[in-house]
Order: C-alpha cells, then structure tokens, then sequence
C-alpha cells in the first residue's frame, strides 16, 4: 500500500508494495511534489481515503463484511508484482547510493573510457574506412 510523508523542502515520498518472489519489497522514491507522478500519488490517496469510511456503513439493518472475510481479504489482497529487471534496476540504485559511487560513475562514462564513448568512434572508423574504400574500387573502375 503506498504511503506518503511530506516534507518542507517541496518533495514527496513516495513507497511502493511490491510482491517479489514471494517475498514483500517496498520502495521508497522521492519526488517533487510538483512533478506529475507526486500529483497522481496524491490525488490516489484521497480516493482511498475517501472510498475508506464509505465502504463500513454504520446504519442498521446493512449488512457489514464479516470480521473473518474481511480479514482474509486485506491479507489475501494481491500486491503489484515487480520483474526481476525491475527488481535488479532496484538493487543497482541501491547499491550505488550505499558505496557512494554515483558520482564516479557519472564521471567515469562521460570520459573517454565510458562504452557509449568508444561505441561512437569505433562507428565513426567503420564509415570512414568503408568511404576509403568505395572512393578506392570507384578510382578503379573508372579509367
């Protein structure tokens, strides 16, 4: 079930239920309270408290859910399921944020050693050994 604690510096945290193999996971984002998903984390909450007092009527002769079903129901409730990309993504961020290592690999892969880096030039060398060559069997063909 998601929560929210808000804070005086403008963000929204924001924690999530996940059903993970078997197992409950729960993450916890901060956001801005002005982005788009803090406003649809907010406008949900009220849903939900607003459906809560309205699904126990007080009045006599309804019929309330009996204490046994309604408390197999909250426990039987299904939680959002999490992949295991997902989970991995979130063990990832996780960890960066315990090692401090953040900034290092941000630095790191904006360099020249970063993957994207060497993907673009070796990219760049195959066209332009592929135009040598074609400006070399053009040369040839015509006499």
């Amino acid at each position: 079930k998601p929560q929210e604690k808000p804070k005086d510096s403008g963000k929204v945290t924001i924690t999530k239920t996940f059903d993970f193999a078997g197992e409950e996971v729960k993450v916890t984002k901060e956001v801005d309270s002005n982005s788009k998903e803090a406003k649809s984390f907010l406008k949900q909450q009220e849903k939900l408290q607003s459906a809560a007092p309205g699904s126990l009527p007080t009045v006599s002769g309804v019929k309330r859910p009996s204490g046994m079903s309604s408390l197999l129901g909250k426990i039987g409730a299904k939680k959002q399921k999490m992949s295991t990309l997902e989970k991995s993504k979130l063990d990832w961020e996780n960890f960066k944020e315990e090692e401090g290592i953040v900034e290092e690999l941000a630095i790191h892969n904006r360099g020249k050693d970063g993957y994207i880096e060497r993907k673009a030039f070796l990219e760049r060398v195959d066209h332009r050994q592929f135009e040598i060559e074609r400006d070399i069997r053009l040369s040839r063909m015509k006499p």
